[in-house]
């Protein structure tokens, strides 16, 4: 028999908020990326444009919204999947900004990049989905999945268009609230494709050794805020240096 899902209002809103700062803070270091003038410069704007995209604003937001989902049972995640599907987020991110970062602008390069990132994001959602342990089984809606995977690659085309075209912070900061109801959209969308059905109380191997804890939404929530808001505070400083060398 499906079971009743309902959420943690606290965490749904920490999800957004850490998807919002995400998508700021990437928005914020992908103005490095064409600015780059070596291998080397390039490939760590990339990877710090990519890490706060794919780690900070889907990732993390994903995790924080997987733990504010209550089934009615205890629930744990399988630490090796969990840690694969931010592997993938990081991945698919940081393709999608090599892809657009240093060419000249065409909408097929930016379909291609977004495709890449988009469907990077979907498999990282579904794999987070497949970490789950817990007495149930998971089936889907196939043209709810279709649907979370065609919102992951316009929201994707959409992140990667704003991280090159848009320069104004408030339009970054405008930019960013759009982005995270784009990624939130596209998780619960996911969410609301999947059906829980008690499995009669087996628990499957490796339930005990699952990632779990009352507060773990909260202390993902926080770390991964702390280190976005450092990386922010570092790009600052960074630019304020360099304007003050170059005077």
């Amino acid at each position: 028999m499906p079971m009743h899902v309902s959420y943690n209002w606290l965490l749904v809103l920490l999800s957004y908020a850490v998807s919002v700062l995400g998508s700021f803070t990437s928005l914020q270091l992908a103005v490095a990326i064409p600015l780059a003038t070596t291998p080397r410069q390039r490939t760590a704007a990339v990877a710090m444009a990519g890490g706060a995209m794919g780690l900070g604003a889907i990732w993390a937001m994903h995790f924080i919204a997987m733990l504010a989902c209550d089934s009615g049972m205890h629930v744990t995640y399988a630490p090796s999947l969990t840690a694969l599907s931010a592997v993938v987020a990081f991945a698919a991110c940081s393709a999608g900004l090599m892809l657009v970062g240093d060419a000249l602008f065409s909408w097929l390069r930016l379909l291609a990049a977004g495709s890449c990132m988009g469907l990077g994001v979907g498999a990282m959602h579904y794999l987070g989905m497949a970490a789950m342990m817990m007495p149930a089984v998971i089936s889907y809606n196939a043209g709810l999945v279709v649907a979370s995977l065609v919102i992951a690659i316009v929201a994707s085309m959409a992140a990667l268009w704003l991280a090159f075209n848009l320069r104004g912070p408030w339009q970054m900061v405008a930019s960013a609230l759009v982005m995270g109801f784009a990624v939130c959209g596209m998780h619960y969308t996911g969410m609301t494709a999947a059906t829980f059905t008690d499995n009669g109380g087996q628990l499957p191997d490796g339930y005990a050794d699952g990632l779990r804890g009352d507060n773990l939404g909260l202390t993902v929530f926080g770390i991964v805020g702390t280190l976005l808001v450092l990386m922010l505070v570092l790009h600052y400083w960074r630019q304020r240096y360099r304007s003050s060398i170059s005077i």
